[in-house]
Formats: C-alpha cells, structure tokens, sequence
C-alpha cells in the first residue's frame, strides 16, 4: 500500500507520524523498550501531546530479534495469531550508554541511537544488515484507517526473495505485494500461498507476524527501502540472521515450523483422473493397466472432485453411479501396491447432506445476523466450515477418517483461499486476519488425522493454500497454470519463490491444467516433473495418461519416472535436510551460490537438492540457456563435462535436459527403478565425480522411514581415493565417473563401465581404496 506522492508529498487523506528520537529508554535483562515521541523534544511543552511510538525489543531464539511497534496500545486482541516456537534458553545482552541502547542475541543486535534523529540499526558481527532511519517507520491515518508501516533500508545491488508462491520474477525488487490469499492462477500477481516473509542476499530475513493483509513496497514506492504495513494499531515483526540464505531459512522454519517427514512412496508417480473428465471405476482400472502394461511405475492414483456426485460437494460419498463398490474398488487399487488419494475443499453446498447437519451444529461460518454464510461461486448455495470451533474440526475429519477406514491414503486439499469477511467466527477471530490463516487450520485438521490414523511419517496432503507456517503440512503444488512453456516457467518461479518463504516440498501439474497441451509441451514437463520434489500427472479437461498424446511420451515418461526412483538414495537425503533443517529439495541457484552474482536473478533453472543443477527446456525445439557455476559439472544422463562459471546453450531431445552433477559429489544411486519406497542401501552405486585436492565427506543412506540405513567416508587424497562404510551393506560398488583404471584397488573388483569405472564390493567388505601408486 502506498501512502505517499512522489518523494516530497503524502497522498489524498494520509497522515503520517514519524519517531524523531529515541526519547525514554527502559532496559529489562530480556528486552529493550523505547519511547520515541513523534516530534523533537525541545522543551516541556512538546511532551504535552503524542503520539509516541513504542519500539519494544526481545528474541525468541539466537540470532532473531522481534520488533513490536505499536501507538494504542488498548485494543482487545485479535486473533488468530500463528504460534512461534521460543527457546526459552536465550540468552539477550541489553545495554546503554550515553550513545546507544542495544540488544544483542547471538550475532544480531539492533542498535538505537540516542542522538538526533531516530535512527534503528540491525547489526551482525559489527557489519551493518539494514536499519529504520527518520520517517521509516511511522503509524499512518489514512482516510479515517489507521496503519503502522516500517520501511528497511537496501543496500546497493541487495535483492529481495520469498513472500510466497509468486509467479512473476524470483526477484522481488520493484514489485507491490499484497500477502492476501485469492484464488487467481499462476499467471497474475494474485496467490494461492501469501507468505510474510522475504530474505536477501545482505544476510538476514525479516518475518511479519501478522496472519490477515500484509501490504509490501519492496523498492517500489521507496525505491532503496522495503516498506511493509498493516492495518491498526500494532506491528510485530522479526529479523533473522544468516547471514546464508541456508541459515536464514534453518533459522525461519525453527520459528514458525519445519516441513513435516514424509512417507518414501509419495515420492512416486501419482496419475489423476483430472478434473472435468468422465470416469468411473473402468476408466481408472484402463488406466492403472496401461501404465502398468507399458512399465509405467506408479505409485499413487488419485481421484479429483468427480469421485463424488455433482452439485453436492462436498459430501464426502462415492458417487455410487460410477463406484458402486467403492470399498472393493479401493482393496483392488491397493492389492496392485497402489496409494489412493481423494479431492476434497472446506465448503459444503446446500445440496450436501452435510449442509444441514453443519448449519444446525454451528459447524458454519455465519453472518453477523446468524444466517450461514452462502454463495453461489464453485458450489449452488455453498457454505464454509468454522475450523475454530473445535466440534466442527472434530465432525470435519471424522467425515474425512471414515474415507481413511475405507483405504484412502491421502487428500487433494483443494480450495481455501476465497474466504469471506462479512462473517463471525466461533472463537471470535477477525475474520481480515482470518482470511489467510483459514488455509492453516484447514490443512492442519486434515494433515492432523492422517498423521494420528496412520503415524507420524506418513501423513501427507496435496494442497493449494497456504499462509504462514502453512509448510508444516506437505505436499503443496502450484494450482491451476496453463499448459503452455509459459505456464511451465510460471510454475518454476512459483515453487522457487516457495522455496524461499520455508516449503520443503512442492509440485505442480505436469502437463499443466487449463487447455490441452501439445505433445513436445507435456514431453519436456516430464522431465520438469519427474525432477522435482513430487510428481503428479493432472489436467483441467482432458486426461493425462501418456498414450493419449505419442508414443514417445510413454518412453519419456519411463525414462524419468525409472531416473527418479534411482535417485531415491539421494532425494530421501535431500527430504531429511527439509525436515530437519527446513532446506526446501528444489532450491533456487542463489540459495546455492549465494556469493555467484550470476545467479541472483535465476528463476529457469535450479538446485535440486545440493548437487545437481536442473535446467528445464522451455522450448519446443528443445534449445535451452542456462548457468553453470564455477568449476567442471558433469552431465548426470550423458557424462559430458561443462566447464563453468558461464552461460551455455544447448539442444536436448525429449528424453533429455541439462542435469548436471556439482563438482566433487558423491551421488548414491539405488538399485530399484519401478518404486520409490525399497532398501535404498542395498546395491547402491556411490558415483564418485572427480575429486580435486584433499577432500574428506560423508555420505548417509537413510530408509524410507527416514532412519540411518549406512554411512560411508569418503577421503581422497595425492590420488588415493578410500571410502569406508560404518556397517555392511550388501552389494555396493562405486563408480568412478569419467575415471581411468586404477593402478591399484583393495576391496573391489573392476569393471570398465561407459560412465567410468565401476569398482563393486566384494562380499562383506567394508573398505574400498582405489588410487595410483
């Protein structure tokens, strides 16, 4: 929101009111709380009036400071408010002198100054992150509303990421941006999953906590500052330090949670009806049998909102016209080793036998005269459940266990963004700051029963909205985007901008939903797909199964989908940094590369995971453009080196993209093609990509729990390369890629391998050493 006209005038109707000094210090042995009038103190008679802004100062964790600003401070709370996580353990040094007031955690402190004019600092190790001057932060009338706005400074050449899953540039300089979620597509300014957080490449983060509209002018309305403001009388906010953009998100996600684990088989291949299309049980069954007669591997059959009958969703029961045995149905699905995944949204149409039942239980939003809110949009009639009466969340998923009994794995939580304002809640919570949250508390009862029915790990959803703190319940995918090159590269900036904001895991329709795509567009979504976090074949009106565009598609298809599965050593490694550090899979370049100026702007390419760079082709002739960081990658499907750092255009054909391993990996590849949920230590190929100087590293193999399953040292040293696994492991070999035979190996035999030199195991050894005396 803008509040002024150019640089010397304030709009139509706006007020704005300043701190000038830093007038009346109060040091406590955890906070710092600072009176700043709004005008310069220079005798009695200016403290007769206000406004003063209070500036009170504490940390939750090391490293992380919280801002609280606030005018009146006589409001009755209004909730909901996100639950952050404190380590009570803090330890936060306060002092003052005749120059400043500070307070320090960890590395961070925020720094006032006691001379004239106001002035707030955030420093880290003495080095200056960014800082509030005169006339940033302000409380603002505006036409009769009341705001607080802050306003951070940017430096020189600084870039601003995150806020979301937006789909325009992965930069966010000179954007407006609105944290208010709608139900808009992948190709406006409009989001599904509004996140008040953004990070730059200057070393910290900064969080808004606050869970209804979040206005941001980042470089926009001041062009060397980011300006975020939101209604009334109060803003919390916090600065989080890095200064990586790795410790930045580690640091983010253990304040507002962490992606929950996920089970090892929603890495696979899920196959949707899509949405408008005509099916019953037959039309799936065709399907399941021909991706299985074309060694197709699935491993999840979804069914969208036609799994129930017309008019009345939701209503949580088979539409008994196309499954008239939906119980046997689902025990067939699941006796062909098959997850099942069901759509679902939060509203209720009135033709719902539910409606009823909810509107007399006061399981709905209703309107102030206590008439349930309606309308006509997606739905005849359409009503939506009250998540903040806890019978209601309890009748909600009771509805959704009795389809867990029946053998449903896991829900499409589709919808909740178009949530309504003129409404009460149950627990009295604002509904403006309602509105984003409500998508939290959907996925939350939902992830929530799946997690208690099933166990922790094996929980998982496919949403759409999100707000913040929302990552806690995987998986996301992007909505609805077109199936053209430009839907597909709207999708990639969205899930990188995710990424950015403390998502673990996301996916998006591969084919893309709204139109029909063309074979050569769907072929290299393939590989887009089958390359990130999850993977799901989905569309608008037509079917996704590949037969139905060419044959090449099939094989395509076979070709990534097999390539995932043998990543799955690899990608399950990647999935525990997401868990446990909040490191999303899908990683934008500069996340990687922070200190590589040719990758702050990147947003056609990324990191999955730490070692291999994915640059998807955008381009029916299949020319792609992309960057490669300093030192010799390696082509993972062709062995080919690329020398970087530097721009690189090449032409794949369908079955292939850039992917290119980092220099010095170790990739664990396993030995099974067709699942993504099977011992991935066993016959894992350690692929061993040149190694310069001296290197010392570990490799873990975990389980599809998420358990250790090996641990093998890698050390490399004047030519002799020894790796040592912490226990046996059957049939393991290394591969030497792109290596010559070595003079001399102990624990391997040797075989010459198109890809290099395969050195397998011999039977119970621990310890291979190859290398040339």
């Amino acid at each position: 929101m803008k509040f002024t006209d150019g640089y010397w005038l304030l709009r139509d109707g706006v007020e704005v009111s300043s701190p000038a000094e830093a007038y009346r210090i109060d040091a406590d042995t955890d906070a710092l709380t600072v009176h700043a009038p709004v005008r310069e103190i220079r005798g009695k008679g200016d403290l007769t009036m206000g406004p003063v802004v209070t500036v009170r100062c504490t940390s939750p964790m090391p490293d992380v400071i919280a801002v609280d600003v606030t005018h009146f401070s006589g409001g009755r709370p209004r909730g909901p408010e996100l639950e952050l996580a404190v380590d009570k353990e803090t330890l936060v040094e306060v002092s003052v002198d005749d120059e400043a007031a500070r307070l320090t955690s960890g590395s961070l402190s925020v720094r006032f100054a006691r001379d004239k004019p106001w002035r707030m600092d955030f420093l880290a190790e003495g080095r200056l992150l960014t800082s509030s001057g005169a006339g940033s932060m302000a409380v603002v009338e505006d036409n009769g509303r009341s705001y607080v706005r802050e306003q951070l400074v940017l430096g020189v050449g600084e870039h601003v990421y995150g806020l979301g899953e937006r789909f325009g540039p992965l930069v966010k300089n000179g954007q407006t941006v609105d944290i208010w979620n709608e139900d808009g597509g992948t190709s406006t300014e409009q989001a599904y999953k509004n996140i008040p957080f953004y990070l730059t490449d200057a070393g910290y983060g900064v969080f808004v906590h606050h869970t209804g509209r979040v206005s941001f002018e980042v470089a926009s309305e001041s062009v060397a500052r980011v300006q975020f403001s939101v209604p009334g009388q109060s803003l919390r906010y916090y600065i989080v330090h890095g200064p990586t953009p790795k410790e930045i998100l580690r640091r983010y996600t253990a304040l507002t949670g962490r992606p929950a684990p996920l089970p090892a088989w929603s890495y696979g291949l899920w196959l949707s009806t899509s949405f408008v299309t005509s099916y019953d049980e037959k039309t799936v069954t065709s399907f399941i049998d021909g991706m299985a007669e074309r060694e197709l591997p699935l491993s999840v059959f979804h069914f969208d909102c036609f799994w129930m009958r017309e008019l009345q969703w939701c209503d949580f029961t088979w539409d008994e016209r196309a499954f008239p045995d939906p119980e046997g149905m689902l025990t067939r699905l699941k006796a062909r080793g098959l997850k099942v995944c069901v759509w679902i949204n939060p509203y209720i149409s009135q033709f719902s036998p539910l409606f009823s039942e909810g509107a007399e239980h006061g399981y709905l939003l209703h309107r102030p005269n206590g008439d349930v809110w309606q309308w006509d949009k997606w739905q005849p009639g359409l009503a939506v459940v009250d998540f903040t009466n806890p019978e209601a969340r309890a009748w909600f998923a009771d509805k959704l266990g009795a389809l867990l009994d029946m053998g449903v794995d896991s829900f499409k939580t589709d919808f909740g963004e178009r949530i309504p304002l003129d409404v009460e809640y149950f627990d009295g919570s604002d509904p403006e700051r309602m509105h984003n949250h409500y998508a939290y508390l959907f996925n939350q009862t939902v992830f929530d029963l799946i997690e208690e029915r099933r166990g922790r790990g094996e929980a998982v959803l496919f949403a759409r909205a999100a707000s913040g703190g929302s990552q806690q319940f995987p998986v996301h995918w992007s909505g609805d985007c077109e199936a053209t090159y430009a839907g597909m590269a709207q999708c990639l900036r969205g899930g990188l901008s995710l990424a950015l904001s403390g998502f673990g895991y996301w996916s998006h329709d591969i084919g893309g939903f709204i139109g029909a795509p063309d074979p050569d567009v769907f072929k290299r979504w393939i590989a887009f797909g089958l390359l990130s976090s999850h993977s799901r074949l989905h569309g608008g009106g037509s079917y996704r199964v590949p037969w139905m565009f060419d044959e090449e598609s099939v094989d395509v298809l076979r070709t990534f989908t097999r390539l995932k599965m043998r990543l799955m050593p690899y990608l399950a490694g990647t999935a525990e940094q997401a868990h446990t550090e909040g490191l999303p899979m899908m990683r934008p370049m500069v996340m990687e590369f922070p200190d590589d100026p040719g990758c702050a702007y990147l947003d056609t390419q990324y990191m999955l995971g730490e070692s291999l760079l994915v640059a998807p082709v955008f381009s029916a002739d299949g020319t792609v453009r992309f960057y490669v960081p300093e030192g010799s990658w390696t082509s993972l499907l062709t062995g080919a080196i690329v020398e970087g750092p530097g721009w690189i255009e090449e032409t794949h054909a369908f079955d292939s993209l850039p992917v290119l391993v980092r220099p010095g990996t170790v990739l664990p590849l396993g030995a099974v093609q067709d699942r993504p949920d099977y011992d991935y230590a066993t016959g894992v190929v350690l692929r061993i990509y040149p190694l310069r100087g001296d290197v010392s590293a570990t490799t873990r193999i975990v389980t599809p729990q998420g358990d250790l399953s090996a641990l093998f040292s890698v050390e490399h040293d004047s030519g002799l390369t020894r790796v040592t696994a912490d226990r046996p492991v059957r049939d393991w070999a290394l591969l030497l890629v792109g290596g010559s035979v070595p003079t001399t190996v102990h624990g391997a035999t040797v075989e010459v391998v198109p890809e290099g030199v395969l050195l397998r195991a011999v039977p119970d050894t621990l310890v291979i050493e190859a290398g040339v005396s």
